[in-house]
């Protein structure tokens, strides 16, 4: 399997199930408790409280480690040479997300007022970075992979500015939701890209993988006319995702309503009973 598709394809699955995890927990909630429902940046899973953010951070220092320490990055002046230079952009991008995590932790753990605000921040801040490293990437993305990736900015520009919003408007359910299905899409497409692009069968005609100078491998087009066409299809590859998306979304919450929904009947049936009596659930009642 070639290193370039591991570098999408293992961080893509960790998006999409941190975006599954999300949308899950998300509907949930908001299907049990309506009018006390709040965006929430990560979930406690149920044994271990930080297991979604310890998850992250773990994955993202192995992340750094593969990409600066498993071979020699400099030359011998000190310089980074330039075919290394993505390593290190990948890296910030690993790294700014331990730094989330780990914040998110000690804000949760010291119980600090500001602790929901700070981390939806730390959150947009860590989506802005990869949203920056993807924008400025030192190799160039002007073929297949320049397609994929736009794909990929878009998507990240759009959870980041969910993430921001989730601080102006945390009882906004259709905001949690649309965070949540865009950081799974995300790492859909992460997948994705690694996939198409480094299976040699999945190659659009007229392309085929190069080893560049730094002994990477590219999917190139031999000429104009193919490389229109494997953008074209690139396109179609990403508007088929987004109905699938689209249909598995609305379907998981439909089913999750049904498998959550007799509850909340039950509970405003009660509440009728109880001749006006109002239950008020704090935040930290639903994990935070």
């Amino acid at each position: 399997m070639a290193r370039s598709m591991i570098g999408h394809f293992f961080p893509g699955l960790g998006f999409f199930l941190i975006g599954l995890w999300h949308l899950f927990n998300h509907i949930k909630l908001h299907v049990q408790n309506p009018k006390s429902f709040t965006i929430h940046p990560w979930f406690p899973a149920p044994k271990i409280r930080y297991l979604e953010l310890l998850l992250i951070m773990i994955g993202s220092s192995y992340y750094v480690s593969s990409e600066l320490f498993q071979h020699h990055r400099f030359d011998p002046d000190g310089t980074i040479p330039s075919p290394y230079l993505r390593n290190f952009e990948h890296a910030s991008i690993a790294i700014t997300f331990i730094v989330y995590t780990s914040f998110s932790i000690v804000l949760d753990f010291i119980a600090a007022k500001a602790k929901y605000g700070l981390t939806q921040l730390l959150a947009a801040v860590a989506l802005g970075q990869q949203l920056l490293m993807f924008r400025l990437h030192s190799t160039d993305h002007a073929g297949l992979e320049g397609q994929y990736h736009l794909f990929l900015q878009m998507l990240t520009l759009v959870s980041m500015a969910t993430s921001l919003m989730a601080i102006g408007f945390p009882k906004s359910f259709i905001l949690g939701f649309s965070r949540s299905l865009c950081i799974l899409f995300l790492g859909v497409w992460l997948m994705a890209t690694g996939v198409m692009l480094w299976t040699p069968g999945f190659i659009p005609k007229g392309c085929s993988l190069l080893w560049d100078e730094g002994g990477h491998q590219e999917a190139r087009c031999h000429d104009d006319e193919s490389l229109h066409r494997a953008k074209a299809l690139i396109n179609i590859e990403f508007s088929w995702y987004l109905i699938a998306i689209m249909i598995f979304s609305v379907s998981f919450y439909l089913f999750l309503v049904d498998a959550y929904g007799k509850k909340v009947k039950n509970l405003s049936w009660e509440k009728k009973e109880e001749k006006g009596v109002e239950h008020h659930d704090d935040d930290d009642d639903l994990g935070l």
